[in-house]
């Protein structure tokens, strides 16, 4: 639904989008990742065509994004604006209207959300008399009313307490089983882990990771299993080290020996395993990592990136 080709936005002399390119399938939970300042909010804005890209293409059904009759697209800032001394339902629906929508229509849909999120019985409140949580899920419907293609959210579960937040993860589900894309710009790698399909991540502009979360997790994997059992001996063929991680044992594993021959060597040893896997790293950690040591940078140096650097894709080292 969405591709993003080649993409440049400047500033001067700092390139803070440095050709960034991806796609995001139609009916995917698609994670755009980043420290603060790498550039994501930016790329949001040239989507939104709110900025233009310098250079590079926006397309939406392989339309350009500024082009008329563009699918309806719905953006969530992380900087949230509500009119206060306005009724519930009216803020709602004003941005319903704002969206094309007539103004009967608007109500209708303005008081569904409102059911459907648990503030129904506020719908006659002005927005100063509800909490920053309730606030925070009457901004959400903002983006949710004109039931747009395309939703672009950026840190959706700020200010929810978990109830909400498992009420956010389950409206998201129903709007893409409806056929909604949405694009999730967050910092809780939990909540990317639990939700997204794929996810991009940027670093100064950069591309540094880009593909399946699972692949991901994989990819920055050590050659490493984990093992929960009462006693894990030593000398099993094909370890080279052990260590304990959270009452697991983590053993690291010789360049091609597999984790079936270790598991194989554990049985034949008696070892009463409780539970075995393949380790695979929190993204979180990864996230952490790859700013941390520049990971996808040229030469991983510290300095901010310039047009004429070329982009490294896909997580290269």
């Amino acid at each position: 639904m969405l591709e993003v080709r080649d993409v440049v936005k400047t500033y001067g002399d700092r390139a803070v989008v440095n050709r960034v390119s991806f796609q995001v399938a139609p009916g995917e939970i698609f994670a755009l990742l980043g420290p603060n300042g790498a550039g994501k909010t930016t790329l949001i804005r040239m989507i939104t065509d709110i900025l233009k890209p310098d250079a590079g293409d926006i397309l939406l059904d392989g339309h350009p994004v500024s082009a008329p009759g563009r699918p309806p697209i719905a953006y969530l800032p992380e900087e949230r604006g509500l009119y206060r001394k306005v009724k519930v339902v009216e803020a709602l629906s004003y941005y319903g209207r704002l969206k094309g929508m007539p103004a009967a229509d608007a109500t209708r849909e303005s008081l569904a959300l409102l059911e459907r999120v648990g503030l129904a019985e506020w719908a006659g409140k002005q927005i100063a008399a509800l909490s920053k949580g309730m606030q925070q899920k009457v901004q959400l419907c903002t983006a949710l009313i004109g039931s747009p293609r395309l939703m672009i959210l950026d840190e959706p579960f700020s200010g929810l307490d978990p109830v909400n937040v498992q009420l956010l993860e389950d409206v998201l589900h129903e709007r893409r089983a409806a056929g909604a894309t949405i694009l999730l710009s967050t910092h809780q790698m939990n909540k990317v882990e639990q939700l997204c399909d794929r996810a991009l991540m940027i670093n100064r502009g950069h591309m540094v990771l880009y593909g399946t979360v699972r692949e991901l997790r994989r990819r920055h994997a050590d050659h490493a299993v984990l093992v929960r059992a009462a006693a894990v001996p030593d000398g099993v063929p094909g370890v080279t080290a052990r260590e304990a991680v959270n009452g697991e044992t983590k053993l690291r594993l010789a360049a091609g020996t597999t984790p079936q021959a270790v598991l194989r060597a554990l049985l034949e040893r008696g070892v009463e395993i409780e539970s075995f896997a393949v380790e695979s790293p929190p993204l979180e950690d990864i996230f952490v990592r790859v700013v941390q040591e520049g990971l996808g940078l040229d030469g991983g140096r510290s300095g901010p990136p310039t047009v004429d650097e070329p982009a490294v894709r896909g997580g290269a080292r």
